[in-house]
């Protein structure tokens, strides 16, 4: 393609490739939906590349899609009517802590362990914790939230600006410094979570945290579902300030053991985090403790060790990959609804027996402490029939929820695999964010295809 030459021209030499297994590993993500080529990925170090990529596209009607590192499990990053992909691990720079404004400002490349290697130093971190090692920029886009968000919120609380180059474009800055604000439309609300449709970020600013004096883990079984999702309505209702609160059904519990090996009751489940001082942990603890054996709980076991709670925790993010390698050849559709606290329970159940009641093999994990679960369903991509019973499973799940007046993405964002619910979920308000797209890209560049 002669575009193609024309931009490579426009930018330093190699940062413009059309090199057949670099276009591959940009075709796809982590999920299940069909790869497609882009025909050139661009590597910007700074804004204005970014801004001349999005000029030239802007001219040609050439389709843009950013691209972190390729952990998204909906398509998101997938350039499904190819175009430039434009890839940010050049643009991965910590440009500024400001540890008395609890703040720091980042490139978009740069990934959730890195930036805490450098906050540590000051006695920071930043809490939001999607299992994968995940760029921050892809997390901003899809709004990323994980097993923290029960204490600290989701990568939407977090933000307090972000710097964008819009379809045109300009550049422009969403919000500011301060801790709050009532001035004009909440811009920064709109871009977090928009995936890449409104404009593409390259800065961040964040809010951070102290890390916290002391943490604890604990881990207890249930005789049932049911026992452990109204411990976790419990534990919340007490005002106790969980920092993790994950369930994991008992088929994964099983699927974990093999992979990690791990020797935990196969049995419904809940893992447990505390962060604080020393003394208020043991009674936060002991508090949850009580509460879960009221809900027949008879192995609440503490994991006061830092090797055992790291491997707690690093089995419990190893989940999907335990499905994944426990079953070659197979890919995994993570469904991602998200729905009312006392609608919890009946929902789980609900996913535990659609999986029983098909072909297909599957578990259950949910961040119980905000209604968000996945149920994790193994299927091969290339079988019409389990694809078709995977999204027959996915579209009760998703209708389920939305008559529980919850939603068919919690974090997983809409990409690809939940854009056919929008409609459905939001109703007039859809064609609204159909114009909010249209105002902001009307020539269609900015990753075509995706949301609306």
């Amino acid at each position: 393609m002669n575009w193609i030459n024309e931009l490579k021209k426009r930018l330093p030499e190699g940062q413009v490739t059309d090199n057949p297994t670099v276009l591959e590993h940009h075709s796809k993500d982590e999920s299940y939906h069909t790869p497609r080529l882009p025909d050139v990925v661009v590597f910007p170090r700074c804004r204005e590349d970014v801004v001349e990529v999005v000029r030239f596209a802007g001219e040609r009607e050439i389709p843009v899609v950013p691209f972190g590192i390729g952990s998204s499990l909906e398509g998101h990053v997938i350039p499904e009517r190819g175009g430039i992909s434009i890839d940010f691990q050049e643009m991965n720079q910590v440009l500024e802590v400001r540890p008395e404004d609890f703040l720091v400002r980042v490139q978009p490349g740069v990934t959730r362990t890195q930036l805490n290697k450098e906050l540590k130093k000051y006695g920071l971190f930043f809490p939001v914790d999607p299992g994968a090692d995940a760029t921050l920029g892809g997390m901003a886009a899809t709004n990323a939230s994980g097993t923290t968000s029960v204490r600290y919120g989701v990568t939407r609380d977090q933000v307090r600006d972000l710097e964008v180059v819009l379809a045109d474009g300009r550049v422009i800055h969403t919000g500011g410094a301060s801790a709050k604000s009532s001035s004009g439309y909440h811009l920064t609300g709109l871009f977090v979570g928009s995936e890449g449709t409104l404009g593409i970020f390259t800065e961040l600013t964040l809010r951070v945290y102290g890390i916290p004096e002391g943490i604890l883990a604990a881990r207890a079984t249930f005789p049932s579902v049911h026992n452990a999702v109204q411990t976790a309505v419990s534990v919340l209702s007490a005002g106790i300030p969980v920092a993790r609160m994950e369930l994991v059904d008992a088929r994964s519990i099983r699927q974990l053991n093999q992979f990690s090996q791990t020797d935990y009751p196969e049995a419904p489940t809940l893992f447990f985090e505390f962060h604080g001082n020393p003394e208020g942990l043991q009674k936060d603890a002991a508090f949850t403790r009580e509460l879960a054996e009221a809900e027949g709980s008879r192995g609440f076991l503490f994991e006061t060790d830092s090797k055992a709670r790291a491997t707690l925790w690093e089995a419990r993010h190893n989940l999907a990959y335990a499905f994944i390698h426990g079953t070659p050849g197979k890919k995994q559709m993570a469904t991602d609804v998200c729905v009312p606290l006392s609608r919890l329970a009946e929902s789980v159940e609900n996913a535990r027996r659609l999986i029983d009641d098909s072909s297909l093999d599957g578990g259950i994990v949910g961040h119980i402490g905000d209604g968000n679960f996945h149920a994790l369903l193994m299927l091969d991509p290339s079988n019409p029939q389990e694809v078709a019973e995977a999204d027959r499973i996915h579209a009760n799940l998703v209708e389920h929820a939305l008559n529980c007046g919850g939603t068919c993405t919690g974090e997983h964002g809409v990409g690809i695999g939940k854009k056919k619910y929008q409609a459905r979920e939001h109703g007039p308000a859809y064609e609204v964010m159909k114009e909010i797209k249209q105002l902001l890209d009307p020539k269609g560049i900015l990753n075509p295809g995706k949301i609306v």
